[in-house]
């Protein structure tokens, strides 16, 4: 019997075929390029249904509206392929159900996969990413943790649960973790993004920021989102520490530009560009390349995360397009059929439309509906430093209406995972200043001067 690259068996003999699955595999999990030669593998041999589930879920993380009739003519070649092995028959069900739609059924479809084969990553690495874009930290831990001991020796499986045990706040577990998937493969890239999480939160500015910068050389040749995200963390260090030109640089080098057409590196784009201004950093015209780019998905309502970040780049251009755009995510919170309606209906609707808000310098609206949304964005998914992004459009219209002593307590809440960042403390230096607090403010001033001039000493 044929295997793929971790022993599971495989129904094809064609050694051309085994490659491609091999490549899709290792490629998928690794964020490496050659992921997408599953599409001719399963052209060459249109009766491998494994090969040909595997080319409809990549079609599916178009992330994407046409998504679903990119993908369709492939599972159509799964479903009617010579049976292969009990659990390649449940991988083309389990995408099946993607591709329908349905993704509770798709979820317990993995469940049961990883359970009985948990060497099987692929199914895995999907599982997590659904879990994670409905906000489940838990469940995301608990399917990874699954693959030990049997996959223990594969890097990529402590990768998975190191973000898993990050985003359930466990943040010794996942800097372990991570040490674990790195000891097995140093270039590990979900290893180096749970490690800058760790460091993210816990105020390591500095030792994240020169441990990204070890190991950026590594994700040069990584598919757009894995590079593109890395550098995406990299950035969020170099804002705290005021290094603009570096952030600028990132920018322009590694996070936007690499595959402009892509969900993924659009928003990583639009959050950097907020992120930015929010900081003081002059990003010249910069938003509207990024604009045009994300004016022609549509009205995209794929994923609520992805919407509303669609949406603010639209709103912060003034684009016509933002009212269609809006008006797609009022329907879409209005269906009351898909299985995440209520996340849509009572996160997503008042979060959009505080955004909206705050893109025409309506601070009452934007901070009354942005309000209600923040104690539940992790329903709309993303990470914790993601829907941050969230937390500062909320936290601007308060500066912005004269609200000091709300945004003071929000500046020091972030201030307990950021002490020392320069942005930051800038900002809490003004809010003090117009709160009457005049020592409190120098403090926070000297702050900001004492981290710039650990940089510029370097």
């Amino acid at each position: 019997m044929t295997t793929d690259l971790y022993g599971l068996p495989i129904t094809t003999q064609n050694p051309q075929t085994v490659q491609g699955i091999n490549d899709f595999i290792h490629g998928f999990i690794a964020y490496e390029t050659k992921a997408p030669n599953i599409i001719p593998t399963a052209d060459a041999d249109p009766d491998c249904g494994l090969a040909n589930a595997y080319a409809a879920m990549l079609w599916m993380f178009l992330e994407a509206p046409a998504a679903p009739s990119k993908a369709a003519p492939y599972m159509a070649r799964a479903r009617a392929a010579t049976p292969g092995t009990a659990r390649e028959a449940q991988v083309i069900d389990t995408i099946g159900l993607w591709v329908d739609g349905d993704i509770p059924e798709m979820l317990a479809g993995c469940d049961a996969i990883t359970t009985e084969y948990p060497r099987d990553v692929v199914m895995l690495k999907l599982a997590q990413y659904h879990l994670f874009n409905t906000g489940d930290a838990a469940g995301m831990l608990r399917f990874a943790l699954k693959a030990l001991p049997d996959a223990a020796d594969i890097p990529y499986v402590h990768g998975m649960i190191a973000f898993g045990y990050e985003q359930c706040h466990l943040l010794d577990d996942a800097e372990t973790a991570a040490q674990q998937a790195m000891a097995l493969r140093h270039d590990e890239p979900w290893a180096h993004h749970a490690l800058a999480h760790v460091m993210l939160t816990q105020g390591r500015v500095a030792e994240g920021a020169d441990f990204l910068e070890s190991v950026a050389d590594t994700w040069q040749n990584l598919n757009s989102f894995m590079r593109s995200h890395n550098w995406w963390h990299l950035a969020l260090f170099y804002l705290s520490q005021g290094r603009h030109d570096d952030v600028c640089r990132a920018y322009d080098t590694h996070i936007w530009g690499l595959e402009k057409d892509y969900s993924q590196d659009q928003v990583g784009a639009v959050s950097m560009l907020a992120r930015m201004e929010f900081a003081g950093v002059d990003v010249g015209d910069r938003w509207a390349d990024v604009a045009d780019h994300v004016a022609l998905r549509g009205q995209d309502t794929v994923s609520a995360f992805l919407t509303l970040q669609y949406l603010y780049a639209l709103g912060r251009t003034a684009r016509p397009e933002t009212r269609y755009l809006m008006a797609a995510i009022d329907a879409r919170a209005a269906d009351t059929a898909p299985y995440d309606h209520v996340a849509w209906a009572e996160v997503a609707l008042p979060a959009a439309r505080g955004i909206i808000a705050h893109s025409k310098g309506d601070w009452p609206t934007a901070i009354a509906q942005l309000g209600q949304a923040l104690p539940r964005m992790a329903e709309c998914g993303g990470s914790h430093a993601q829907r941050d992004l969230f937390e500062q459009i909320h936290l601007d219209a308060l500066v912005q209406d004269g609200r000091a002593s709300a945004a003071q307590q929000v500046l020091e809440m972030r201030r307990t995972y950021d002490p020392d960042g320069v942005p930051l403390n800038l900002l809490l230096g003004d809010v003090y200043e117009k709160s009457g607090l005049p020592e409190q403010a120098a403090n926070a001033r000297a702050r900001a001067e004492k981290t710039r001039a650990a940089v510029q000493s370097r």
